[in-house]
């Protein structure tokens, strides 16, 4: 069982290969994804990173970690990042880890169409 900054550091390079199982490996089984749009769990959890893995698998996207904070199971990340048709001014997520797996997290964004 891996302590909350080895969960996020696993997330993160996950994230960056664009590795949809490693990505939900993260997870617990019951775990919730809120974000702007409502609560994620299950399928819909999968769902959300395809589409992600989709717009940052195109050419030119990149994504960049601001800044990085874990205390006990709770662990915050700020980002900023572009891709082939967003731009993601500010990006922030945070996290809950128990037991070694994301057991709640939160995503929040400011986007803009890239012109």
């Amino acid at each position: 069982m891996g302590s909350t900054k080895d969960v996020l550091d696993k997330h993160l390079n996950s994230f960056r290969e664009g590795n949809l199982e490693r990505i939900l490996s993260d997870y617990a089984p019951d775990a919730i994804l809120f974000t702007p749009a409502g609560p994620l769990t299950g399928e819909a959890i999968r769902a959300f990173f395809k589409g992600l893995f989709a717009e940052f698998a195109k050419p030119g996207a990149v994504f960049r970690l601001g800044e990085q904070f874990v205390d006990g199971d709770y662990g915050y990340i700020l980002w900023t990042a572009e891709t082939a048709d967003q731009r993601y001014e500010l990006g922030t997520d945070t996290f809950v880890v128990r037991n070694g797996k994301i057991a709640v997290q939160s995503y929040a964004g400011k986007t803009a169409p890239r012109s």
